[in-house]
């Protein structure tokens, strides 16, 4: 399979996108069904914003000292790192989608004039940089798993990575403020 899938990055990465942004746009407009999941405890489901934020600021972490790895040539640590960071990807996003599908998107509790001018912008920069992110990552991880280490520096991985790091760094971060906008200060 390896040598199909490093021939076709381009083609996996459009085709898991595709699936992916069905997946999260389907969960985030009610297209799933809450009565066709399980359903955890409220005491969980109450729990998930307060986990998410803490899986995002340890992934911002993660991220970080990952890209910080691979500048001072520490290839090993660097991949453990960013591989570690699509792992806290995916638990985020699997976390929020099912609260999401179940609940619908949480309210703003706080003054409208924060919510036209502060959260709604931070909000749609967060989702459209996630948004942005998930085919970028894809392709940066395909061409990670399908070429010897050795190879990266002579492709786009490590253009195209500073690229979706920066952005998915930025999601992130702006997700805690979204989170801390939501939980903490209203």
């Amino acid at each position: 399979m390896e040598p199909t899938a490093r021939n076709n990055v381009v083609e996996l990465t459009t085709v898991l996108s595709i699936v992916s942004l069905a997946l999260v746009f389907a969960a985030a407009l009610g297209v799933v069904p809450s009565w066709a999941l399980p359903h955890a405890p409220d005491s969980v489901i109450e729990a998930i914003p307060h986990v998410n934020a803490a899986v995002s600021v340890v992934a911002i972490g993660v991220i970080a000292n990952a890209w910080r790895d691979v500048r001072r040539g520490n290839v090993t640590r660097h991949r453990v790192g960013m591989l570690t960071g699509v792992v806290l990807f995916v638990a985020f996003l699997a976390l929020y989608l099912y609260r999401v599908a179940l609940e619908g998107p949480a309210p703003f509790p706080g003054p409208d004039v924060v919510y036209q001018f502060v959260y709604l912008p931070l909000l749609a920069v967060h989702i459209i940089l996630a948004v942005i992110c998930i085919p970028l990552l894809y392709y940066v991880l395909l061409l990670a798993l399908t070429r010897p280490v050795g190879a990266l520096p002579s492709t786009d991985h490590p253009r195209v990575g500073r690229v979706a790091a920066s952005l998915w760094l930025t999601s992130f971060f702006l997700g805690v403020v979204v989170y801390l906008l939501l939980y903490v200060v209203y």
